[in-house]
C-alpha cells in the first residue's frame, strides 16, 4: 500500500482524469441477491450512511450531474446500481445507504441483505470507498460495515465527504479520530481521502487512486 504522505504525479492524475472522463453507462440494478449482475471486470463500490453523498461523489468523479440520482431525501437509492466505466475498464457500484430509510422496513431489510451478500462474496470487488460525512465522523453503522469487510478481506478506504461544510480545525479532528479507529481494522486502507463534490476538492486524487485499480491499460 502507498505511504500515507503519498502525492500523485501529474501522469497519475491525468490517467485518473482520462478514465473518469470516458464513457460511463448504467447497466444493472439489484434489489435482491438473484438480481445481482455478473461482474464485467474489476469493481469499486461506494458505501455509506444515507445522505452521506454517495451519488454526488459518483457524479463528481465522472464529471456528470445526473449519472447517479441525487436526492435531499435520505434513503432514495433503493438498489445496488452498477455503472460500466470506459467499456469494461472498471465498474462503479453505488450501494444503498444504511442507517435511515424513507421506505418500509421490509424493503430496507431486503436491500440491506443484498448489499451484505454483495460485499461478502464479490471476487471482482477491488475496493470499497466508505463515505463518511466530515461533519460527523464515523458512526456505529459505519463500524458494522467495516467489521464485515474485515472478515471478508475486502479492502476499504474511508472518504470524508462534504469537506466544504466543515471548518479546518473540525475537519482535522475528524480525520485524526478516524485514522485512530482505522488502526483497529485489518482491511482498512491507511489513506483517508478528503473530498467535496461541491468544490471538487480531493476528486482528482481519488480518481488517480481508483484508476490504479483498473483492469487494463487505458
Amino acid at each position: 500500500m502507498p505511504a500515507p504522505d503519498e502525492s500523485f504525479t501529474p501522469a497519475a492524475l491525468e490517467r485518473g482524469r482520462l478514465l473518469f472522463a470516458a464513457q460511463c453507462d448504467f447497466f444493472a440494478g439489484a434489489m435482491t441477491v438473484p438480481q445481482l449482475a455478473p461482474a464485467r471486470g474489476p469493481e469499486i463500490a461506494f458505501a455509506g450512511r444515507s445522505n452521506v453523498g454517495k451519488s454526488s461523489l459518483v457524479n463528481a468523479l465522472t464529471g456528470r450531474k445526473t449519472l447517479a440520482r441525487v436526492s435531499n431525501t435520505p434513503g432514495r437509492t433503493q438498489q445496488l446500481n452498477f455503472f460500466d466505466l470506459n467499456l469494461g475498464a472498471i465498474s462503479l457500484v453505488d450501494l444503498p445507504g444504511y442507517g435511515y430509510s424513507s421506505v418500509g422496513k421490509s424493503k430496507a431489510a431486503a436491500w440491506t441483505e443484498t448489499t451484505r451478500a454483495y460485499l461478502k462474496g464479490r471476487v471482482e470487488l477491488k475496493r470499497v470507498c466508505l463515505l463518511v460525512d466530515s461533519r460527523h465522523g464515523l458512526k456505529p453503522g459505519d463500524e458494522d460495515i467495516m467489521t464485515l469487510l474485515d472478515k471478508s478481506a475486502v479492502i476499504y478506504q474511508v472518504v470524508l465527504t462534504k469537506a466544504d461544510k466543515t471548518g479546518p480545525t473540525a475537519l482535522a479532528e475528524v480525520k485524526a479520530a478516524t485514522a485512530e479507529t482505522l488502526k483497529r481494522h485489518v482491511a482498512a486502507h491507511p489513506i483517508i481521502r478528503v473530498t467535496s463534490s461541491e468544490t471538487g476538492a480531493g476528486i482528482p486524487e481519488l480518481r488517480a487512486e481508483l484508476a490504479a485499480l483498473a483492469g487494463r491499460d487505458l
